[in-house]
C-alpha cells in the first residue's frame, strides 16, 4: 500500500494529512503549532502525530506554506539591496531603503541603450553588504535582453558572496517597476524558504521516508523542491492555493468559492470546473503589485491570530499577527499572573503597541542593520513575556511605538495580545487553550470601549464575520472599493447578497463563524470534514502545471516580413522565416515543459500539452505585427501519479 503526505505550514499551525493513494481517502491528520524562528519543531510535531507505521510507505511529500505571504504582509522579511539598471521613472515608494539606480538597460528590441555602469554596482554592493541578506536586480527591458542583469549578478556575487535574484528569471511580462518589486520580494524570501524547505527535507529523511518532495506554487500547481528554492516568490499564496484545491477535493465541488481563514490572513479564491481562476496581471500582496502568476485572490491581513486593539472606543483587527493570550498562557508558566496584574496604560499612551493586553518576546533572530536605540529597546525585552511596565523599568522610560514597530518589522521581537481566537474562547466556541487568559483580555479591552467581556468577544466575532463576507463580495464585485462594500454589512436591512456557487470554509475553527455568515449571506456555505487541514490536503491534490510564453516580432517595422525576433525566458533568438520562428517557440516550449516535469519528479508521459496562439495583423500585412504563443503542460495530480 502506498501513501502520500501533505504538509502545510501556516502562520499559526503546521498541519499534516496522510492520504491512501489507492482510493484517495484521508486516513489521518494532525495539527501542531508553527514554531518561530525555526519551523522544525512544528513540522516534527505535526508529522509525529500520525501513526509512524505508515511513514515507511510514503512515496510523495507535498508542502504548502503561508510563511512567505505572511512575511510580506507583516513587513518582516529580510533586508535586501535593490539595483535598478536603466532609465526608470521612480514615481512611487520602493519596498527598501537600500537601492541604487545605475545607467544601462535595453530597448524593446533588446538593443543596449547605454553601457552598464559596473563601478557604480560594485561600490553600492560593497557599501551595504553587511546590512542586507540578499540582492535583487531589475534592468530596463531585461525581458528582451538579460545581459545587464546577468552581469550585475556576477559583480555582486564577487563583491559580497550573497544571493542575487534577477527579475528576468521570474517574469517575462512588461512592467519594469513591478518586475523589480517581484525580484526584491524573491530575494527577501530566499533565507526564509531555504530554512523552511531544508527543515522539511531533513526531517523527512531522518524518519526514514524515501519520497519525492514537492512544493505547492501560488498558481495551484506543484514543483520539485530544488526548483522551489530557486524561485521562492512563487510560494507566496501557496497556502491559499492549497486551500482552493483542497476545498474542491474535500467537497467534490469542481466549482466553488473558498474563504480560507488562517492565523495571519483571510483569503478568497474561486475554482471553476476544476481549474483555479488566475490573475493574469500578477499577484498583489501587502499592497505591492508583482509579476508572479498566481490564483486570483482577495486577501486581507485579518486572521485568527490578528491583533485586536482598542483606541478611542474603536475596535481594530490586524494587520499584525500576535500570539493569542490563551495560547501564551499555555506556553509560558506564570503568564496568567502577569496578565492579571498588568496595569492599564495611561490614556495618553493607549495605541496599537500600548494596550493592557500587550507583551513582547525576543524571537532569537540575529539583528541586521539595527540602530543604537533599537538595540537598547531590544535589550530590555527577554525571551519570556515582557510587559511595557518591565521595559519602562529597564529603560527608565517607555519605549517609543516607532522603535517597537521597527523591531517587529525586523523579526527581532514578537507580540502577545488579544485575538479573534481569544474571542472564540471567551464565547465557548473554541476552547483548545487557556480560557481564563482570553477572558481577562476581553475584560481589559472591553473596558476601553464600554463593553463587558462577553459583549466585547461577541462584537469581535461579528466584526470578523462581516469582514469575511465583505472580502468575498469584494472578490466578485471588481471595481467597487472594498471599504464601500464593508459599510453595507453595518446597515440594518432585510436584503442579503446572494452567491450562486457553493462557498467552502477552510481553516482552524471556521465552523464557529458558520451561523454568522448564514445570517449575512444568501449562499450554500459548507464546512467539509478535514476543513481544518484543507491546505495540506490541497498540496496533495494539486497537479503539475508549467506555462511557457513566447513573443514573436519583426526585427524592423520597415521590413516586417524579412526577419523576426523570438523573446522568451531563454533570451532573444533571430529567425529569417516566420514559420521557423513559430516552430522554434512551440518545439522549445514543449521541450521545456517535459524537462520541467522530469526535474520535478513527475512522469512526462502523463502530461497534456496545449499551444495557444494570439496574432495581431494590421491591414495589408502578410505577417503579424506581434504573435504571442503560450505553451502549457498539465500533468496528473501527485496522487494520480502514484496510483
Amino acid at each position: 500500500m502506498k501513501y502520500s503526505l501533505g504538509i502545510d505550514a501556516g502562520g499559526t499551525y503546521t498541519d499534516a494529512v496522510l492520504l491512501r493513494d489507492s482510493d484517495e481517502v484521508i486516513i489521518a491528520s494532525n495539527k501542531a503549532l508553527t514554531t518561530y524562528p525555526d519551523p522544525l519543531e512544528g513540522i516534527r510535531n505535526a508529522i509525529d502525530g500520525i501513526d509512524q507505521e505508515y511513514l515507511k510507505d510514503v512515496k510523495v511529500v507535498s508542502v504548502s506554506t503561508t510563511l512567505s505571504t505572511n512575511s510580506i504582509l507583516e513587513g518582516t522579511g529580510f533586508p535586501v539591496g535593490l539595483i535598478l539598471v536603466g532609465n526608470y521613472e521612480i514615481n512611487k515608494d520602493l519596498p527598501t531603503e537600500h537601492f541604487v539606480q545605475v545607467t544601462g538597460g535595453h530597448n524593446y528590441n533588446g538593443i543596449e541603450t547605454a553601457p552598464l555602469d559596473e563601478e557604480a554596482v560594485r561600490v553600492f554592493a560593497a557599501g551595504i553588504k553587511d546590512r542586507v541578506a540578499a540582492f535583487a536586480v531589475s534592468s530596463y527591458f531585461s525581458i528582451r535582453n538579460h545581459d545587464h542583469e546577468l552581469r550585475v549578478k556576477e559583480i555582486v556575487k564577487e563583491a559580497t558572496g550573497l544571493p542575487v535574484v534577477c527579475a528576468h528569471e521570474l517574469s517575462q511580462d512588461l512592467g519594469a517597476f513591478e518586475r523589480a518589486v517581484t525580484a526584491f520580494f524573491n530575494a527577501q524570501l530566499i533565507p526564509i524558504t531555504e530554512n523552511f524547505m531544508s527543515t522539511v527535507e531533513q526531517y523527512i529523511v531522518s524518519k526514514g521516508v524515501d519520497a519525492n518532495v514537492f512544493m505547492l506554487k501560488c498558481d495551484g500547481s506543484v514543483i520539485g523542491i530544488r526548483s522551489a528554492l530557486e524561485k521562492p516568490i512563487e510560494s507566496i499564496f501557496s497556502g491559499p492555493a492549497g486551500s482552493l484545491v483542497g476545498a474542491s477535493f474535500l467537497t467534490g465541488n469542481d466549482t466553488c468559492a473558498v474563504i480560507d481563514v488562517g492565523g495571519t490572513s483571510t483569503d478568497i479564491s474561486v475554482i471553476n470546473d476544476g481549474v483555479p481562476d488566475m490573475s493574469e496581471s500578477g499577484a498583489v500582496v501587502g499592497g505591492w503589485k508583482t509579476r508572479v502568476k498566481a490564483i486570483k485572490m482577495e486577501t486581507s491581513a485579518m486572521g485568527g491570530d490578528s491583533d485586536v486593539w482598542v483606541k478611542d472606543n474603536h475596535v481594530n483587527i490586524g494587520p499584525r499577527r500576535v500570539i493569542p493570550l490563551c495560547r501564551a498562557a499555555d506556553i509560558y508558566p506564570g503568564f496568567l499572573d502577569q496578565l492579571q496584574t498588568n496595569p492599564m496604560p495611561s490614556k495618553g499612551l493607549i495605541g496599537k503597541n500600548f494596550q493592557p493586553t500587550k507583551f513582547f518576546i525576543r524571537t532569537g533572530y540575529d539583528p541586521i542593520d539595527i540602530t543604537d536605540m533599537e538595540k537598547e529597546v531590544l535589550g530590555a525585552i527577554s525571551e519570556t513575556p515582557t510587559s511595557l511596565r518591565e521595559i519602562k523599568y529597564r529603560l527608565k522610560k517607555y519605549p517609543s511605538a516607532k522603535h517597537i514597530d521597527l523591531l517587529l518589522q525586523k523579526r527581532l521581537i514578537q507580540t502577545i495580545g488579544f485575538t479573534p481566537t481569544d474571542a472564540l474562547h471567551v464565547l465557548g466556541d473554541y476552547e483548545e487553550h487557556t480560557v481564563e487568559a482570553a477572558q481577562i483580555g476581553a475584560k481589559y479591552l472591553g473596558s476601553l470601549c464600554k463593553r463587558d467581556a462577553q459583549e466585547f468577544a461577541a462584537f469581535v466575532k461579528q466584526e470578523f464575520a462581516k469582514n469575511m463576507a465583505s472580502d468575498l463580495m469584494s472578490f466578485f464585485l471588481e471595481g467597487i472599493p472594498k471599504n464601500e462594500i464593508r459599510k453595507i454589512f453595518d446597515i440594518e436591512s432585510p436584503t442579503k447578497f446572494k452567491v450562486e456557487m457553493p462557498v467552502v470554509l477552510i481553516g482552524g475553527p471556521v465552523v464557529a463563524y458558520l451561523e454568522n455568515l448564514k445570517e449575512i449571506l444568501d449562499a450554500d456555505i459548507v464546512v467539509p470534514e478535514f476543513s481544518n487541514v484543507g491546505n495540506a490536503a490541497g498540496a496533495l491534490a494539486a497537479k503539475g502545471i508549467r506555462r511557457v510564453d513566447f513573443l514573436v516580432r519583426p526585427v524592423s517595422m520597415a521590413a516586417p516580413d524579412w526577419e523576426f525576433y523570438v523573446f522568451s525566458e531563454k533570451g532573444r533568438m533571430n529567425f529569417y522565416e516566420y514559420e521557423e520562428a513559430l516552430e522554434y517557440a512551440t518545439t522549445t516550449g514543449k521541450e521545456m515543459i517535459i524537462q520541467y516535469m522530469a526535474d520535478a519528479g513527475l512522469d512526462p508521459e502523463h502530461v497534456k500539452v496545449d499551444v495557444e496562439k494570439e496574432e495581431i495583423i494590421p491591414d495589408g500585412w502578410d505577417h503579424p505585427l506581434e504573435t504571442r504563443i503560450r505553451v502549457m503542460g498539465v500533468g496528473a495530480s501527485l496522487v494520480e501519479e502514484e496510483c
